[in-house]
């Protein structure tokens, strides 16, 4: 009997749970003062009943926070906004080869000048001898035939052009 009573308590307090606590009391005293409460409202206030929404997520249709502004539109006497670039990252080698002709020439394993060694060692690999004279570097690559192709750096480690 005592676990029937028990029971019967704990549904009657789980089925009134939610009902109570989606209500809401709206209160405004003489003065104009608004004040929502769970509780109730004073005596000498007006009170009116507020059903509070708690939407999930996901429950229907999108709910915006803010209503998006209108876009300016342009006339057609005023200049189109364009793209400036104030300045560039300098590579060392004075931007002679751009990131296109860097990468076909190393695709193709071919040696333009103002190529910086890593696009060397990135199209060719590891030097076979590699001798430094005067700050300026020399790459020395012999391939299975026995040819030689030598690739002269300047003090910057930039490829040097043809004089």
């Amino acid at each position: 009997m005592n676990k029937l009573f028990i029971a019967s308590c704990c549904t009657l307090f789980l089925a009134t749970a939610p009902a109570l606590a989606a209500n809401i009391y709206r209160c405004v005293d003489e003065t104009g003062n608004l004040t929502f409460t769970r509780q109730g409202c004073p005596t000498n206030q007006t009170a009116q009943i507020q059903t509070a929404q708690n939407l999930t997520p996901s429950s229907g249709k999108a709910i915006p926070l803010a209503n998006p502004r209108e876009r300016r539109k342009t006339s057609k006497g005023e200049p189109s906004k364009q793209l400036t670039v104030v300045g560039e990252q300098e590579d060392g080698c004075g931007n002679r080869v751009t990131g296109s002709a860097r990468r076909n020439a190393i695709i193709s394993q071919q040696v333009l000048p103002g190529m910086k060694r890593s696009d060397i060692d990135s199209a060719f690999g590891t030097p076979d001898a590699v001798t430094n004279r005067n700050g300026q570097m020399q790459y020395r690559y012999v391939n299975d035939k026995g040819r030689t192709r030598t690739i002269n750096f300047d003090e910057y480690g930039c490829v040097r052009g043809k004089r």
